[in-house]
């Protein structure tokens, strides 16, 4: 009976469980990968994120190859025809896969009728399995991230110190805050030059009729593990010491300060979470680290991620349509040029332009907060996201953006709406320095966008955010604004988006 291995694109591991099953017999075990064109066409994707997908995946295949594995590696139109093709030449009788990362690919998966017995194994690309996320969730009225996060660090005995956390508290998230003042020294991140390899899909890419987004060159991110290694070794030993006072700084020409930029490598596969928290935890252990950096990094990675991934399979089909503040105004065209004169939303946009990256809070502060006060329509917004960055999945971004950036929910995620005005730009970037509005005003022809938006989105939701959290002590100063101002807040947001770049 042959036994055949398919290997998604988002699953490079060697030690992923359906090439670990056969890791023994490997010689007589063939593996399928397929770049499929129209999965490419599936959104309007950052180019570089196809590059990076597609040439890991080439990548990884050639390591396969020198293992040991006899691998089939096509690239056609679709999945199924060269599936079904090798299905029938290598004469398979059961196919392996390991569990998708995705819902909508694990039920395309599902609906194939293939002419072979089908074992889909479970994903082990992440510390929390879904049973045992599910098992956590199931007698709690409120999922809250905080509790999560101390399961995982209780579970996976990661900065402990017998029963208690290292360093006597949980979270030094209010150690993390620091605003961009004065200069700042930044380490240039680790790059690399496209090889052959890479340089071949860049062509193809650019030679193709694929509608993409964003700037194709320069190329600089790891496509191989070796590379991802030493993206992992670079953030420990030149960036991460500063990580975590500037973590939510935001600065014009720094597109990554002291961010590790390992998101990629971990959702394609090439870093396993368990060895990049525990690579990070050794390096404080050798006393080279302060426990704020190494503990808000830890809390992305054990914390932040696993949580996404776990309530992105556990919220029911309906989570992704919800749209709890019904917000129908379409994405503006800028979002996609970045052709605005708003300088927070032009820098951020101009910079995933090029790199296909900004970092969470540019993502959160900026992106999904002017999203959410001016009213976009979530799942509109949500595609943007998945379309845009580099490191975007559906488990990634359904509920990132539609439960922690746009609160479409209406709280399962987040405790409260993380709306801001424009103080909370100026305060955390230098991005309104150079801007054509003035973050200070909230009515008149220089009011900052995010200032009466902010307003507006109160107001106009005044009955539903009473309950929200702290928000009720906000929504009182809606009672001291004159009725004049009020007004024009109403005004300048019902008409900007469509009298104003």
């Amino acid at each position: 009976m042959t036994i055949g291995v398919w290997v998604l694109g988002d699953q490079l591991a060697l030690g992923q469980t359906a090439l670990a099953s056969r890791q023994g017999d490997r010689h007589q075990t063939p593996v399928l990968m397929v770049e499929s064109r129209h999965h490419g066409q599936q959104r309007r994707y950052h180019a570089q994120k196809l590059v990076l997908v597609w040439s890991a995946m080439r990548h990884f295949a050639e390591a396969l190859k020198q293992s040991g594995w006899p691998v089939t590696y096509a690239i056609a139109p679709d999945f199924e025809a060269p599936l079904r093709q090798w299905l029938q030449t290598a004469e398979i009788k059961t196919l392996r896969v390991m569990a998708p990362s995705d819902r909508p690919f694990d039920q395309y998966l599902r609906s194939l009728d293939l002419p072979c017995e089908l074992e889909i194994l479970p994903n082990n690309q992440f510390l929390w399995s879904v049973s045992d996320f599910n098992t956590w969730a199931a007698p709690r009225k409120s999922l809250l991230l905080e509790s999560f996060y101390r399961e995982g660090r209780k579970r996976f005995q990661v900065l402990m110190a017998g029963k208690e956390p290292v360093g006597g508290q949980w979270n030094f998230d209010k150690e993390n805050r620091k605003p961009p003042k004065g200069g700042l020294n930044t380490p240039p991140p680790l790059t690399f030059a496209p090889d052959s390899i890479t340089q071949a899909v860049i062509d193809v890419v650019q030679g193709s009729d694929l509608d993409t987004f964003g700037q194709i060159t320069p190329f600089a991110w790891a496509v191989t593990r070796e590379q991802a290694l030493a993206v992992l070794e670079n953030f420990i030993t030149h960036r991460l010491v500063t990580f975590g006072p500037y973590q939510d700084a935001m600065v014009t020409g720094e597109d990554t300060m002291w961010h590790g930029l390992l998101s990629p490598y971990l959702n394609l596969g090439l870093l396993h979470p368990q060895e990049v928290i525990a690579a990070v935890e050794q390096a404080f252990q050798d006393g080279h680290l302060p426990l704020n950096s190494v503990e808000g990094f830890i809390r992305q990675v054990l914390g932040w991620r696993e949580y996404m991934r776990g309530l992105y399979w556990h919220v029911p089909e309906d989570y992704f349509q919800r749209n709890w503040f019904d917000h129908d105004r379409p994405l503006p065209d800028w979002f996609w040029s970045g052709d605005t004169a708003m300088n927070c939303l032009h820098q951020v946009i101009d910079q995933v332009q090029r790199t296909g990256y900004a970092h969470h809070i540019q993502r959160l502060m900026i992106l999904a907060n002017f999203a959410l006060i001016a009213g976009l329509q979530p799942q509109q917004v949500e595609s943007w996201f998945h379309a845009t960055f580099i490191d975007a999945y559906d488990w990634v971004m359904q509920t990132n953006v539609l439960g922690m950036g746009l609160f479409a929910d209406g709280g399962v995620l987040a405790s409260k709406p993380y709306a801001a005005s424009a103080n909370y730009v100026n305060r955390m970037s230098d991005y309104c320095r150079g801007c054509r509005y003035h973050p200070k005003q909230r009515t008149g022809p220089d009011a900052c966008p995010f200032n009466f938006f902010y307003w507006d989105f109160l107001d106009r939701h005044r009955a539903k955010l009473q309950s929200q959290g702290r928000m009720s002590f906000i929504l009182k100063n809606l009672d001291k604004m004159a009725p004049a101002e009020l007004a024009e807040i109403r005004d300048r947001a019902a008409n900007f988006l469509t009298s104003a770049p």
